[in-house]
Formats: C-alpha cells, structure tokens, sequence
C-alpha cells in the first residue's frame, strides 16, 4: 500500500512540471527509476506492493500484451512502405544482425552462457523503446524521415524480438540433443497456433468494429475499448490451445486494421492514458529491483552493456542501411539512438516467468538490468545534446540528400 501512494504522489508531482522537464535532459523513465532506486536507499524494508512474484510477472505480461497490441496497431504496416523502405531494413537485415551479434558478444564476454542462453540475452535487449526516444521522433528538428523510421522501428521491433527468446527458451530447455523436435513443435503450437489466434481475432474483431464505427452503433468513448479489449480476447483464446498470447497480440493488432483503420489512434490513446501509468510504474519497479540487487552487479555486466549499447547496435545498424546514401553522421545518430527500455524489462521479466531455471538465468537477468539502467540514463542525458549536433550536421547536407527527401 505504501508504494501505491509513493507512485500516485510521483505521478502527480511529475504532472505538475512535465512540461518544463520536457525541456531538460531529465526524462520520465529517469524520474521513476531513480525514485525506486532511491526508495529502496531511505525505505530498506519496503516490499514490492506486498505482490507475490507470480502476480508481479503477470502485470508484466498483460503490459506485454498490451505493448504488442498497441505498437502493432498503431505504427500498421503501411508505414513500412516508402522510398529505400528505411524500416524494412532495420526490422529485417539490422535485426538478425543485432541479435545475432549480440549473442556473439554475450558468448564471449560470459563464457559459461550456452548458445541458447546467449540468445535469449541477445533477444530480450534488440527491442528498442520508443518511449525512451520520444525527444527525437518529436523534435522538429530531426528530418522527419529518420524521425518516422527510428518510430517505426521501435513500434514494431518488440513484437519481432518476441518469438526469438521464446523459441531459444524452449530449445533451451530441451538441450542440443533434442533441440530440433522441440523448435518444430514451438513453431507449430507456439507460433502457428498464436498467429491463427491474432489473425481471427484481429480479422473478426477489425470487421466488427469497422462495421459498428460506419453505422454509427458504436458510442465515441466506447471505441477504444472496443479496440483495446482485443488483445485481452487473446491471452483468453490462447489458454486453451496453446498458442503464444504474445505473437496473437502482435498479429492482431496488425490484422485488425483491414477492417478497422481508426484502431491504431483508439489504441495510442490508451497507450498514452492509462498505457503510460502502467510505463512508470514498471520503471518504479525496476529501480526498486536494480537497486535491490545492486550488490550482484559487476564490471563484466558493464562491459556487456556498453557493447550491447554501442557495437552490437550500431554495426548492424550501419549494415542494414548500407546503399542508402545516408550521411555518417545519419547512421551515427540512428545507432546511437537505439534505446532499451521498457520491451526489454518486461521481456526480461516474461523470461523469469517462464522458470526455465537455466545455469545462465542469473547472469541474463543481471546482464538485462544493467544494460537498460545504463540505456536510461544515457540516452536520455545525450538526447537533447545529441539532436542539437545532429541538426547542425543536417542543415549543412544538400538539400537533395536522402535525410531530406519525403
């Protein structure tokens, strides 16, 4: 209960200055994190909302849900279509790359990880967080094109991360002996059934709202509940036939707007409501868990995060948009900016949900906390510094550049 109201007062108080703090290199992931971590400081025996863990991991699942559902529906793919496909490239090429290099660099920075566990680790942290990027894909002056591709990116790269760590997860469980029959059967379930589950929902759900919202049936603030409570119909039509409530959330917020083009603005308003009281809570949780485990945390967990941060990003980023003609300075930029955040907290959490009791558990889940501690905190405090530099370096480019055409 005392946490309760601790968060509550946060939010009211952080309400009150918002708009100033937009203005500064104190974000709100910043303001929550650190005021769980500080909790922890001047409050030692302070729990976490007297909630067991299975119900804590729970919450983080329905955010997941919800996460995917919204980014899905909200970004829609005809985003992805446009001149050189700038998102394509980084949701398909940098993507395989990020987390097939960031396995690499957790295998050789923790060499006791499996293969498999490496992948996991590599999974949870590909995600990028659109939230903690929101300073550049607003700001005016950033070309809209990279702002649109860096928002994309982050919408819809979270949905894709998720079927890499569940798959390595099962694989894992199973061994290298064995491993084959095992991915088969969580392609098969996990996947396939998850899809068809999204598809349905998405596809039924998008015509019946569609179809409401023309003939007028429907009542104004009763549409986005109508969109959001999809993705709910999910994690309940998944239970019974074992499919990945994850990858029918992402599904259906893609399908459902055949039939409904309207869902992805009902969703971003939640998302933006009550979607974002959920976001700083989780940031509350995590300082309070960060700082809870501080004394675990080691300088080979650091050095992960700068690589996972810095090379494991920006290389495959530099890859992915090779050909592009974009300026060094673009590329540098849209690596850098990268962020992890939210995604890779509650997947982190979603892993520990699991219980796959993996040798590497300890290490992947040290390796999660430090990495997106380290994310906050810099990418936030470079943000406006960075997009002054970057801007500076934009309007000396021709006005025929790529960062400039539409």
């Amino acid at each position: 209960m005392v946490l309760i109201v601790i968060f509550i007062v946060l939010v009211f108080v952080y309400s009150l200055a918002s708009r100033r703090l937009e203005q500064t290199v104190i974000t709100a992931p910043i303001i929550f994190t650190a005021a769980g971590m500080l909790l922890v400081v001047t409050m030692p025996g302070i729990d976490l909302m007297g909630l067991e863990r299975e119900h804590l991991l729970k919450l983080a699942e329905l955010g997941l849900v919800m996460l995917l559902f919204t980014d899905a529906s909200h970004i829609g793919l005809a985003s992805l279509k446009g001149k050189e496909n700038l998102p394509v490239r980084l949701l398909s090429v940098g993507m395989l790359l990020t987390i097939l290099l960031g396995a690499v660099a957790a295998r050789l920075v923790f060499p006791d990880l499996s293969l498999w566990e490496a992948g996991i680790l590599a999974a949870i942290l590909a995600p990028t967080d659109a939230g903690l990027g929101q300073v550049i894909v607003q700001s005016p002056r950033v070309p809209l094109r990279i702002r649109q591709t860096l928002n994309v990116e982050a919408g819809l790269n979270d949905g894709l991360s998720v079927p890499f760590m569940m798959c390595f997860i099962a694989v894992s469980l199973a061994g290298t002996e064995g491993g084959g029959q095992v991915l088969l059967k969580y392609i098969v379930e996990q996947l396939g059934m998850g899809a068809l589950v999204g598809l349905a929902i998405g596809l039924g759900g998008g015509w019946l709202l569609g179809l409401a919202h023309r003939r007028e049936w429907m009542a104004g603030p009763m549409q986005q509940l109508g969109v959001v409570s999809l993705p709910i119909l999910c994690i309940i039509a998944c239970e019974p036939v074992g499919g990945s409530m994850f990858i029918a959330a992402y599904v259906a917020g893609l399908a459902v707007q055949w039939g409904f083009e309207e869902a992805g603005s009902h969703s971003a308003e939640f998302a933006e409501g009550w979607g974002q009281l959920f976001d700083f809570f989780v940031f509350l949780l995590f300082g309070l868990i960060v700082a809870r485990h501080f004394g675990q945390l080691a300088p080979i967990h650091l050095l992960y995060a700068v690589i996972s941060l810095t090379v494991v990003r920006m290389l495959p980023v530099a890859a992915s948009l090779a050909g592009t003609r974009l300026s060094s300075a673009t590329i540098l930029f849209m690596g850098w900016f990268g962020p992890r955040g939210l995604a890779s907290i509650v997947l982190g959490l979603v892993f520990l949900e699991e219980e796959a009791q993996l040798p590497g558990e300890e290490t992947i889940k040290l390796a999660v906390m430090v990495t997106v501690l380290l994310s906050i905190f810099a990418h936030g405090i470079s943000a406006l510094p960075g997009i002054d530099r970057y801007a500076r370096k934009v309007a000396a480019l021709d006005t025929a550049a790529p960062e400039n055409q539409a």
